[in-house]
């Protein structure tokens, strides 16, 4: 029995399983309470844009602030890398991504011998299902993926755009990362093994054109997969491509915000009011068919909102490079730094007559945590190659300790750690910062001449940290050309 969702069972079956000694999988798979899991990962949404964060009065959350009431808000929830792709690659793989490789949106593409949350869940016989943005697979930016396994393109490419065979792209496709369900894309153009009436397509995957709005047709798929799977344990990863540009919205949506605002504004409070109602009708999916008490859901976003720094209302046809609507206050900078602004984000786990009802819990966590939680929850073995911590216990109040002794990033030319309230922030090979997190200041007060000891403990431990990985080290060079325009404008 899944020792942290203690239903009922008939007193024969208690009898039964006392008496038997069965291996680890199979005690596993006779168990009919363990939990379906849902992850739901935004993108680009700031730590500001959920209305229960308290921070903004023009957001309109009521899905997701019942979802907090129901569960835990975390006030100190981190992801591992203020960028797509790398951020994705650490939930997905429950380790630090600069393990294996993917440091940033341009290196690899999630490496094949990487095992993924999913793949982990299906061998514990539970049922998996991916919607909406996948962006681990390999693209023209893979520099280094590319010159390995495409070496005449490679060659050849003076500064041309080179196109990814599908022979070569599907390798990396979620049917094959351990999902059995998918439906995979962006906004209209899904690669799918079912459609929305809940039929099955080629196992493979079909490419198909949705018509509609791209946010509902995620959240369709993400009910459509609830309804295929309610009977048996399930794994729901929904990607949402929102409030991420280019922005978009439907009148519906866009009708909930008027008066005077900046129109990127507009449009990314819509986004994520869409994103909201696809949240309400999961829950309500679950409530139907009577498994909301017996299903576990995170809600996450991959970074920071991009502000570009001055947030300007540029005209929506301006799709690359441009804020995009969404809010990181009260924390400094943005997506591509490792100040709070970027790597800060909503975070939420909600898990009915398990866990508390309206906590604020406020020690570190992070996205790692998730695939560790969720081996647990399949009552599979810890894997010691995981980087995260089971957060149930810690969330429950059975653990009153801190879930982490010290957390890392590195990203670009920038590293940084926290260790309880105190984070050490370098950037390039002269900006070195000490901040108090729980201080009103936090990000606004350098306290490194004030503990120079601290300081220089913290870095210790980060070099450690960093020692490890795949390319090891701590970046001391010359920051680029964004970083040096981010920490200028939020820093000096």
């Amino acid at each position: 029995m899944n020792k942290y969702n203690q239903r009922a069972i008939p007193k024969i079956g208690i009898l039964i399983i006392s008496v038997l000694i069965l291996p680890t999988q199979l005690f596993a798979q006779a168990q009919p309470n363990r939990p379906n899991i849902v992850v739901i990962f935004t993108d680009d949404q700031g730590f500001a844009d959920l209305s229960g964060q308290g921070q903004r009065k023009d957001i309109k959350t009521p899905h997701i602030d019942q979802l907090a009431k129901d569960g835990v808000r975390m006030t100190h929830g981190y992801i591992t890398a203020p960028q797509c792709v790398p951020s994705r690659a650490g939930i997905l793989s429950g380790r630090y991504q600069q393990r294996f490789g993917v440091d940033a949106n341009r290196t690899l593409p999630l490496p094949l011998e990487e095992v993924t949350i999913a793949q982990r869940l299906q061998k514990a016989g539970y049922t998996t299902g991916m919607v909406g943005k996948w962006h681990l697979d390999p693209s023209p930016g893979s520099s280094e993926w590319i010159e390995k396994n495409m070496p005449e393109e490679w060659g050849e490419r003076k500064g041309k755009r080179i196109h990814i065979p599908e022979r070569l792209r599907k390798q990396y496709d979620p049917t094959v990362r351990g999902f059995t369900d998918s439906f995979c894309g962006t906004i209209n153009r899904y690669r799918a093994t079912y459609d929305l009436e809940g039929r099955n397509l080629a196992p493979e995957g079909e490419w198909r054109t949705e018509k509609g709005y791209r946010l509902d047709i995620q959240s369709d798929a993400a009910v459509t997969f609830i309804n295929r799977h309610h009977d048996k344990p399930f794994f729901l990863y929904l990607a949402y491509f929102a409030p991420h540009v280019p922005l978009e919205a439907t009148n519906r949506y866009l009708a909930r915000f008027p008066g005077k605002m900046p129109e990127r504004r507009r449009h990314a409070l819509a986004m994520i009011s869409a994103m909201d109602d696809g949240v309400g009708r999961i829950r309500q999916t679950l409530l139907r068919h009577g498994i909301h008490k017996n299903t576990i859901i995170f809600f996450i976003s991959d970074n920071g909102a991009p502000l570009k720094m001055g947030m300007e209302d540029l005209a929506l046809s301006n799709k690359g490079g441009t804020w995009n609507g969404s809010r990181n206050d009260p924390l400094v900078g943005e997506k591509g730094m490792l100040s709070e602004g970027g790597i800060r984000v909503p975070y939420i786990v909600a898990w009915p007559g398990t866990l508390p009802h309206g906590k604020i819990y406020e020690h570190p966590v992070i996205s790692l945590d998730v695939a560790a939680t969720a081996l647990a929850l399949a009552n599979q073995p810890a894997a010691p190659e995981l980087d995260g911590t089971d957060l149930i216990p810690y969330l429950t109040g059975t653990n009153l300790g801190e879930p982490h002794a010290a957390l890392y990033w590195r990203f670009w030319n920038q590293s940084a750690i926290r260790k309880g309230k105190y984070k050490y922030l370098q950037a390039g090979g002269d900006k070195r910062y000490l901040f108090d997190l729980s201080s009103t200041k936090h990000e606004k007060e350098n306290l490194i001449q004030n503990h120079p000891e601290i300081a220089k403990s913290m870095s210790t431990e980060l070099k450690e940290w960093a020692s490890a990985l795949k390319t090891p080290g701590i970046p001391n060079g010359e920051l680029n050309a964004r970083e040096k325009q981010f920490y200028s404008y939020y820093f000096d």
